[in-house]
């Protein structure tokens, strides 16, 4: 199977670097990304990672708005200017920086979300939370409802 599945949870280090679990360094070392692209997310308290697929997921999107325009620019700020880009060192870790820390609470450990194109990182109660509602919402689109907003969406 291509792609980011699973997921997997693994400690930091005393230097702030974590373990990419090895089945999401080989779709990586496929995709020949070099490195790793890191965004927040916009929709939930995780930060988005991958390589060439989430970038062409990110470029496709932002080319439906006209450059030079302020939507585009905002909208470039947002996907472009708000990203990272962490090396994985040749023990296949990636330091956790402020931004990823930040947006996610991660304190010492890291939940690693696969997501077919992309994976999440996630503080990982955090993610036992949004298991819980992802798979309420999962439900009721594959039975053809519309799902509830989750708390805090807009209605």
């Amino acid at each position: 199977m291509a792609g980011f599945v699973s997921h997997f949870t693994n400690r930091l280090d005393a230097k702030g670097r974590v373990s990419i679990p090895a089945p999401f360094r080989a779709v990586l070392a496929r995709d020949g990304f070099e490195g790793l692209y890191c965004i927040a997310s916009p929709h939930c308290q995780a930060v988005d990672a991958g390589g060439n697929e989430l970038l062409a997921e990110i470029e496709k999107r932002s080319d439906t708005v006209a450059k030079l325009s302020p939507d585009h620019d905002a909208l470039a700020v947002a996907l472009f200017g708000a990203s990272e880009n962490p090396k994985i060192d040749g023990d296949g870790r990636m330091t956790i920086s402020d931004m990823i820390r930040d947006h996610a609470g991660i304190t010492d450990q890291v939940t690693f979300v696969g997501m077919k194109y992309k994976f999440q990182i996630w503080e990982p109660e955090k993610f036992r939370e949004y298991r819980a509602e992802a798979q309420r919402r999962a439900l009721a689109l594959l039975s053809g409802q519309a799902p509830a907003p989750s708390p805090g969406e807009p209605v």
